[in-house]
């Protein structure tokens, strides 16, 4: 029995006569169920509507581990026959990072309609840059852990810069005693979890790295380091540590 061809169609039910955009279901078993419901309608073997309510009930319960060994997968968001060098071929065969490259794809579009007054238009550029370091992977000891890595970043920092996740506060900082010296620190709930820090006009993205106490972030030549309230900041190449306290 052949795998109804859900890539460019909707799925009605009666409680959604419009349908759902099936481009919007990403996992291996969100498109299982698709391809499960699609079958059924296909041999018209279902006994009741496909409501909703239902098609949720049978998502958690895949979701909570009762089907296992579904070969169903979605692959990466570019063809894999036309993959270029040794960095995408590994993505290709490998499920975990193909997910990553679609998650990529879907969080690379939702921050581009964001962009799209941008000026200079800069997230196109910077993406190709990205692809760039990514394929440069294979210079790395450990290729594929570098590959994850790059991904998850780039997503998390898109994710953060245009607000497509819920930001947490801003929290603002006055270093050294100066309140004039301010550092703002807005927080975001990635993987891993970012903030974004501006200092006059300049910006700063910042990822959790491991810590013995507190929660320090680290950037390319910035970091902030949170500890009982207190904090430490690095802000540039070499400069010297300013302490810092919350703003009331």
């Amino acid at each position: 029995m052949g795998s109804p061809d859900i890539s460019q169609e909707r799925l009605s039910t009666p409680d959604h006569p419009n349908g759902y955009d099936l481009t919007c279901f990403l996992t291996k078993l969100e498109l299982y169920l698709i391809f499960v419901i699609k079958t059924l309608e296909k041999f018209n073997m279902k006994k009741r509507p496909l409501t909703s309510n239902l098609i949720f009930a049978v998502l958690v319960y895949l979701t909570n581990g009762a089907v296992v060994g579904i070969a169903v997968a979605a692959g990466p968001s570019f063809d894999c026959s036309k993959a270029a060098g040794s960095i995408e071929q590994m993505i290709c065969k490998d499920d975990a990072l193909s997910t990553l490259d679609y998650k990529m794809a879907e969080v690379y579009s939702a921050a581009s309609k964001k962009a799209v007054n941008e000026h200079p238009p800069v997230l196109k550029a910077e993406q190709r840059g990205w692809i760039k370091g990514r394929n440069d992977c294979w210079k790395s000891e450990d290729e594929r852990e570098c590959v994850e890595e790059s991904y998850r970043r780039r997503i998390a920092e898109l994710q953060a810069r245009y607000r497509l996740v819920p930001p947490n506060g801003p929290v603002f900082y006055s270093c050294n005693g100066d309140p004039r010296n301010e550092v703002v620190a807005t927080f975001f709930e990635t993987d891993p979890p970012t903030l974004i820090a501006e200092r006059s006009d300049q910006v700063s993205i910042m990822y959790l790295q491991p810590s013995g106490s507190g929660s320090k972030y680290q950037g390319r030549n910035e970091s902030l380091w949170e500890h009982q309230g207190e904090a430490t900041i690095v802000w540039g190449y070499g400069s010297p540590e300013m302490r810092c306290s919350k703003r009331r």
